[in-house]
């Protein structure tokens, strides 16, 4: 049992601030001879039926990537819950995988991993954990139909994924089988880190 991959819309995560990173955009950041942005998009584009984009600053310049760019919807930048927010608001499919632009990594069977797991459990709401166990929550599969939820839940106060993820099953899928890469969800936080996972 698995949920198809036209069931699941894929969402690059680069509305952040970049604060950590001296405030630049890390979307338009390079890396491996493309944009930090453009390469998550091409990574997840095959493993779902579509992608989309969430970023708020240098919209022009994502839309030249030929994909929509859904900013956030909500005020305040609460975190990567507006990015969710921001595309239950648009999918059109049943489910949102989200994936942040700033781990260039991630799995190439990241969507269906996470699909089976979504359908073994009957979770709403799936995460997935690296190597070691540990939780990578914006890694996350959802079921669109929890839009009204989420809301409410960054409406009073809410910021934190995997609390919110809990409420509705908040499955772990664990990414530690032999020949998984194991600096998959390592994630650049600074240009340096970037840098360093350009290469092998």
């Amino acid at each position: 049992m698995t949920i198809p991959a036209h069931d699941i819309t894929g969402l690059v995560l680069a509305g952040g601030r970049g604060t950590r990173m001296g405030g630049v955009d890390k979307g338009l950041q390079p890396f491996r001879g493309t944009l930090l942005a453009l390469h998550a998009l091409r990574r997840l584009q095959p493993q779902v039926g579509a992608v989309a984009l969430n970023a708020n600053r240098h919209l022009a310049e994502y839309a030249a990537f030929g994909t929509p760019v859904w900013p956030d919807t909500l005020a305040g930048h609460p975190g990567p819950l507006a990015g969710f927010v921001a595309g239950l608001e648009r999918c059109g499919t049943p489910w949102l995988l989200t994936v942040p632009c700033d781990t260039p990594l991630f799995p190439p069977d990241l969507a269906a991993r996470l699909a089976q797991a979504a359908a073994r459990t009957g979770a709403g709401a799936v995460l997935a954990a690296d190597a070691g166990g540990l939780p990578q929550p914006v890694f996350c599969l959802l079921r669109a139909a929890l839009l009204p939820d989420l809301r409410q839940f960054v409406a009073g106060g809410g910021r934190k994924v995997r609390q919110w993820a809990a409420r509705h099953g908040g499955t772990l899928a664990a990414f530690d089988q032999p020949g998984d890469d194991p600096r998959a969800f390592d994630n650049a936080n600074t240009l340096a880190e970037l840098h360093a996972l350009e290469h092998p």
